[in-house]
């Protein structure tokens, strides 16, 4: 073999090394992947659709209400939930007669797949934290069910981004 063709193969391992290295680079520390196992966030997110999340979302901004994050499950971190931010720090979290009410005031929600069937609240969301609710609210299991109620900060992983296969931008 000769040293013009050893050095072209040389060439295509350290571009593929450097490629792969960039790739699992961005999946650890920038964006990962994330199945969409239930119907909970249904219709915004189908059972079966993949989602890309970005890490670095909450950087240098706080989490805002309607942005759809995923975390560790409060009241078992091994497996990862993905759901809506309803309430931000400090607010009083309340579902009354089919509506959510965020301190005493109907929160407008035209993503909500039905109307609440239950009542729930009133719940104080500590400093530091969120409650979370899925879309499609009379299958959701979410911050009305779960033991620990809410989702500290420091445990949020991401920021849904973008579904696939449709593409279709998250808000």
């Amino acid at each position: 073999m000769s040293k013009r063709v050893i050095k072209e193969i040389v060439s295509w391992v350290i571009v593929f090394a450097v490629a792969l290295g960039l790739a699992l680079f961005i999946n650890k520390v920038i964006i990962f992947r994330v199945n969409i196992p239930s119907g909970s966030m249904e219709n915004t997110i189908m059972t079966g659709d993949k989602v890309f999340t970005f890490r670095l979302a909450y950087l240098f901004s706080e989490p805002k209400r309607g942005d759809i994050i995923v975390f560790p499950f409060p009241d078992n971190e091994e497996d990862d939930y993905i759901k809506r931010i309803i309430g931000l720090p400090g607010e009083v979290i309340e579902g009354k007669d089919g509506i959510v009410f965020i301190n005493g005031e109907p929160l407008k929600e035209s993503y909500v797949k039905e109307m609440l069937d239950n009542d729930f609240g009133p719940y104080t969301v500590p400093e530091d934290s969120y409650f979370m609710m899925g879309d499609n609210r009379n299958i959701s299991e979410d911050s009305r069910y779960w033991d620990d109620k809410f989702v500290k900060r420091s445990k949020i992983k991401g920021k849904a981004i973008l579904k696939y296969p449709d593409l279709k931008w998250l808000p």
